[in-house]
């Protein structure tokens, strides 16, 4: 994938609901990105121990936008390794009442958490060690949904959640997605780390799967 970004966390590694959980090593400080939908915890923690890493170095939970397949862990890595719990404010509140999760959906229950950093406006920095994480806020697929990327060895490796959608639920918008997905493809990165689907790369792989999305929003 790229030195110093992995992959701890997802439907085969993980617990069948879970979304694809990155992890980011900046040395002193690691950052997860997403958390998975619970029940998935300890496998995570788990996988993040065989790579070598310590999971009490995980200082920031990044959730990408508030459906319980990303945020139902969010608790735990909470409490039991005093992680923050970063999010959009746009998000913010259903992370902190389940109300908007889809926990219903999955027939989990959801158990909340106070969102610790609650990230405002259209983007900014997150700083995780040795590694400067900027994030975007995309809304479409949620109000609060947002990207993360990083610049490492010359590539640029997107977080870009949820590409695929659907954006046909309730706090969706195809209008915001489609101008998301544009602002996704502008950032021309050389990895995609996707929400469900995988990893893509190089470039040109990455500009064909966003784009693929983003014209099927016309």
């Amino acid at each position: 994938m790229s030195h110093d970004v992995y992959l701890v966390g997802g439907v085969d590694l993980s617990h069948p609901y879970d979304c694809l959980v990155y992890l980011v090593d900046g040395g002193q400080e690691m950052v997860l990105i997403d958390s998975g939908a619970g029940e998935g915890y300890e496998l995570i923690v788990d996988n993040i121990r065989s790579l070598g890493l310590q999971p009490e170095r995980i200082t920031g939970v990044v959730a990408t936008h508030a459906h319980i397949d990303h945020i139902g862990a969010l608790w735990q890595f909470q409490q039991e390794l005093g992680s923050k719990v970063m999010a959009h404010e746009l998000d913010a509140k259903a992370i902190e009442t389940g109300v908007g999760s889809g926990a219903e959906y999955y027939g989990v229950g959801y158990r909340t958490c106070e969102v610790d950093v609650v990230l405002k406006g259209s983007g900014g920095t997150l700083q995780c060690g040795r590694h400067s994480l900027r994030w975007i806020h995309i809304p479409g697929h949620t109000p609060g949904s947002i990207a993360v990327y990083l610049d490492i060895a010359g590539r640029r490796v997107l977080f870009g959640q949820d590409i695929h959608g659907p954006y046909f639920l309730k706090g969706s918008n195809k209008d915001q997605a489609r101008a998301s997905l544009q602002r996704l493809i502008e950032l021309e990165a050389d990895v995609l780390c996707e929400g469900h689907f995988g990893v893509y790369e190089p470039k040109e792989e990455v500009r064909r799967y966003i784009d693929g999305y983003r014209r099927g929003l016309q």
